[in-house]
């Protein structure tokens, strides 16, 4: 009898015990591949339209962004209780799955360059979009809508009421 249970146990006496399972070297991945590439994301173009129209803000040179009409609608909801500042206003995007394109619509201080400020709101916005989202941006239009002259009165300042 004695001859019978030598033979079975085993050589290593951890191999037998509970709880030995735990100490295996190899390692089974499931679901196979990179974490990071599991799944999908998705950016809404809201999330675009405030990225640029905070990037073509940065540009000095920018004096407000939109047509006249939306400025005006925007003073008026800046002026509503609760009513956010639309850092959106002046920008449409269409976002794809890896691309995405921009139409910006300035307004520039008198005095700078036209040429300038465009290539370096186009330049910003890029950067920012690209580096904020992983989408390529394949094309920013800019439409300068209007010159802020040096005596005009700001658009979007309070009323003054007696």
């Amino acid at each position: 009898m004695t001859d019978t249970t030598q033979r079975n146990r085993p050589d290593n006496p951890d191999k037998g015990s509970p709880g030995a399972e735990g100490k295996k070297t190899s390692v089974t991945k499931r679901g196979g591949g990179d974490p990071s590439s599991r799944g999908r994301t998705t950016i809404a173009d809201g999330v675009v339209e405030k990225i640029a129209g905070l990037a073509a803000r940065d540009v000095v040179g920018v004096h407000a962004m939109g047509s006249g009409l939306s400025r005006t609608f925007g003073a008026v909801r800046d002026r509503v209780p609760g009513g956010a500042k639309s850092v959106s206003r002046g920008v449409k995007v269409e976002v794809g799955e890896v691309q995405t394109a921009l139409d910006l619509e300035i307004v520039v201080e008198y005095g700078v360059s036209i040429a300038d400020v465009a290539r370096a709101v186009r330049e910003n916005v890029v950067s920012a979009v690209e580096r904020m989202t992983g989408l390529e941006v394949v094309e920013v239009n800019i439409a300068v809508s209007d010159v802020k002259l040096p005596d005009e009165e700001e658009e979007e300042q309070e009323p003054r009421l007696q």
